[in-house]
């Protein structure tokens, strides 16, 4: 991709859990802690595959008790996929009350018009 396309993309929120396709784990990184990056996932009935990780990076916050100790919450990763659209993803150390996914799609980019 051209620095001109690069320039095209639009990012959109989304904040929306993700469905992990099977047994499509990535296990490399999780002897240094890191979860299992699915390679396949599912968001709004739609299948994609992970191509390429782009840039991965950690969320911490304070500890909720007034310890004073942080805590990492998050992981974080900025991939592309086989639809050619680059996606941030994060994994949600401890899950929420409602259960659910852990895997959450925060944000799309596209070229203009098509992360809709």
């Amino acid at each position: 991709m051209s620095v001109n396309q690069s320039e095209t993309r639009a990012e959109s929120f989304v904040g929306e859990p993700l469905i992990v396709e099977g047994e499509s784990i990535s296990t490399a990184g999780m002897m240094a802690g890191v979860p299992g990056l699915p390679r396949r996932f599912t968001w709004r009935d739609r299948s994609y595959a992970i191509l390429e990780v782009l840039q991965v990076w950690k969320e911490t916050g304070d500890c909720r008790h007034g310890s004073g100790e942080r805590y990492l919450r998050k992981h974080w990763f900025r991939v592309r996929t086989d639809e050619g659209l680059e996606m941030k993803l994060y994994f949600e150390r401890q899950r929420g009350s409602s259960g659910g996914s852990r895997w959450r799609l925060y944000s799309v980019s596209g070229a203009a018009g098509e992360a809709s």
